[in-house]
């Protein structure tokens, strides 16, 4: 967790770009992070060559001997133009370099890698400013989340950032385990990877006791595609400072024709972007066979079905328009989810959770692929609060149901109990199907509505004609107090 002075020299870095003139926030954060990058580098090779000296075995090395006033314990040191020219001119080419392999994901995310500091004086303000900053353990990757937080308040470029107490609800609702491939075909931030990554250090820590688990983790575990490339440099950063040596991101259209990828993933988690549409000549046909649509949202369910193997498992976010669409489109994906895999939970959320970028209602889906059915009873959950005001403002209030779904999720067998009355319980199929697969939770929760007894009209009027002559009785008064 970060501390609140923490927080506050976050801030001072972020006005100090701010004022010098680097007002996108994106840029912002890039350049922050190349910085945090630098100086972890050298920050291992400290603690490498400490173990070194007294364990008695060889140093890891980043930065050889020729390579001395490139690292930051030593850069720092210099006199503003000096630390400006050896950054710009020598650290920020080397590290760009770092890695020959130009398929890995360091590669490619520094293939483009821009330094963007205009100022010798602004780039010394900012490496004095970092340099205090004590980033040890999980730090770095609270603080990477705490800068990806200002995107909302920032309004960029359009940037959907899922809130990350959301992701961490997905996660702990699918649960992943140490032998899954997981996959987000819109990663944005790599928020959702990020998420099952640390659901694994908490809950499978003990895949580290296994080199096969470990260079799974590292390697094969995590990926992704984006359209975007700055949000591939961003995503990219987050893995590695949360510790994902090599994650498997790529700049890619996931619907498109070019994404071959068929029963190759057991896991996905995904917020796809709601555009409404695209070209349809561009989009894979097989994704089209399921339901012919230019709606990104309904070619992303069929894109999840495609690329999960059999008994893989999924969570998406979707607009409440998939919920309750009727389409042939619309219903025909549902179809295929329902009958001939495994739906087993609807939550819908209130239209507040995506505030400030969008007040649209949005649900989650989660079902299984199984390629021959399986939907029995669907769980539906009527979230109303999820710890935060539903405004712009987003503050902190007491009412959260989160705990409350992940609990009954995981005891869904006792679900059946429940009324409709109630925040959860389950629907069976076949009543989904005879509402023409609508998943919209108001088809099936019953309201109790309280009845009211009012008094009879002649009364009413009667009472209407007492005041009305008690506003005459007074209006003579003030006539009379003003004559």
């Amino acid at each position: 967790m970060l501390t609140g002075e923490i927080k506050n020299k976050v801030d001072r870095i972020w006005e100090t770009f701010w004022t010098g003139g680097v007002t996108n926030p994106l840029t912002v954060i890039e350049q922050f992070t190349y910085l945090i990058f630098i100086k972890s580098l050298d920050d291992k090779q400290l603690q490498s060559e400490a173990e070194a000296n007294i364990i008695g075995v060889e140093a890891q090395i980043t930065f050889d001997s020729d390579h001395e006033d490139l690292r930051w314990h030593n850069f720092k040191e210099f006199e503003a133009q000096k630390m400006y020219d050896t950054i710009s001119n020598k650290v920020f080419p080397f590290i760009k370099k770092l890695n020959g392999d130009s398929a890995s994901s360091f590669a490619k995310y520094m293939g483009d890698a821009m330094f963007q500091i205009p100022t010798a004086q602004m780039l010394e303000k900012v490496i004095t400013s970092i340099d205090s900053l004590v980033l040890e353990g999980d730090v770095k990757g609270d603080l990477y989340e705490y800068l990806l937080s200002k995107l909302s308040t920032s309004g960029t470029n359009g940037q959907f950032r899922t809130p990350r107490h959301i992701i961490k609800m997905m996660v702990e609702l699918i649960k992943p385990t140490a032998s899954d491939i997981i996959i987000d075909p819109a990663c944005g931030t790599s928020g959702f990877l990020i998420g099952a990554s640390e659901y694994l250090k908490d809950n499978h820590g003990d895949l580290f006791n296994s080199e096969e688990l470990k260079e799974h983790y590292n390697n094969t575990m995590f990926h992704g595609n984006d359209m975007d490339s700055t949000m591939l440099r961003i995503g990219t950063m987050n893995m590695l400072l949360h510790d994902v040596e090599n994650p498997q991101i790529a700049y890619r259209d996931s619907l498109s024709k070019i994404n071959t990828d068929r029963e190759k993933y057991t896991l996905v988690l995904a917020n796809p972007p709601f555009k409404g549409s695209l070209d349809s000549e561009s989009v894979a046909e097989d994704l089209l066979r399921i339901s012919d649509t230019k709606r990104t949202e309904i070619l992303f369910l069929s894109l999840m079905l495609r690329i999960l193997k059999k008994g893989g498992r999924c969570a998406v976010i979707v607009p409440d328009g998939i919920l309750f669409g009727s389409t042939q489109a619309h219903k025909s994906i549902k179809e295929e989810i329902i009958e001939k895999n495994k739906l087993e939970a609807v939550i819908s959320m209130p239209s507040g959770v995506f505030k400030p970028y969008a007040g649209v209602s949005i649900a989650i889906l989660i079902f299984t692929k199984t390629g021959i059915g399986g939907t029995d009873n669907v769980w539906f959950y009527d979230m109303e609060a999820d710890g935060y005001s539903l405004d712009d403002k987003r503050s902190k209030i007491e009412e959260d149901d989160i705990g409350d779904i992940i609990a009954r999720y995981h005891s869904r067998e006792d679900e059946g109990k429940r009324e409709r009355t109630e925040k959860s319980f389950l629907v069976p199929k076949e009543e989904i199907v005879e509402n023409g697969y609508d998943l919209s939770i108001n088809r099936y929760k019953e309201v109790v509505y309280e009845e009211i007894e009012y008094d009879k009209p002649e009364i009413i009027l009667a009472n209407i004609r007492i005041l009305e002559e008690e506003i005459i009785n007074g209006l003579d008064k003030i006539e009379k107090l003003v004559k």
